[in-house]
């Protein structure tokens, strides 16, 4: 039994089609149209990907901002510049010895003690400078000990222990300590002021 269905376009004659060969048209225009709408949607998620990654980026670049400001304010509170001492190590020029550590005491206190790589080590013997210690005393006469441990030339071992007195003022405190090794003709543990 075949069914038959008049469709009438218009003012024209009825056309008779076959229900297959309409529900064929009628999926193939569907699939037409999703198709299109599928492109469509697919330039609209890039766009909008595209926007979500700038607001990504703008973001990180706020948070890089804030970030960097809180360490300046938080330095700034813990630190406050009237009470702030910082000790730099630097090594004597020419000098060949290799540094393996270094302990400081402000007022009988252990306030650093530091471990050298030769990354480290290197970078002294170039010129380079360390801040080993920041930190806050009270305005006054402090006594700062400098333990230095490392080898000679030769690798024999050697320990150097210095006491020194410094003299804190209201203002910002910054202490040199140029270390050299015994044979080197220098003065082992020197302070400096900058």
């Amino acid at each position: 039994m075949k069914i038959r269905y008049r469709v009438e376009l218009s003012s024209r004659a009825p056309v008779r089609c076959e229900p297959i060969l309409a529900a064929r048209a009628f999926v193939f225009a569907l699939l037409l149209c999703l198709g299109s709408l599928h492109g469509w949607a697919q330039q609209n998620d890039q766009q909008q990907l595209r926007g979500l990654d700038d607001q990504v980026q703008e973001i990180k670049s706020d948070v890089l901002s804030i970030a960097q400001e809180l360490n300046q304010l938080e330095e700034k509170l813990l630190y406050p510049s009237g009470t702030q001492v910082a000790i730099f190590v630097t090594l004597a020029k020419g000098d060949q010895m290799r540094l393996d550590a270094v302990r400081l005491q402000i007022d009988g206190q252990l306030v650093a003690h530091h471990i050298y790589s030769f990354k480290e080590l290197e970078a002294l013997r170039k010129g380079g400078v360390q801040r080993i210690y920041v930190g806050n005393v009270a305005t006054g006469d402090h006594k700062l000990e400098v333990l230095v441990d490392g080898k000679l030339e030769g690798g024999a071992d050697f320990s150097r222990t210095e006491r020194f007195t410094f003299r804190k003022e209201v203002k910002p405190k910054m202490v040199e300590l140029t270390l050299a090794g015994p044979s080197s003709g220098n003065t082992p543990i020197a302070l400096g002021e900058w």
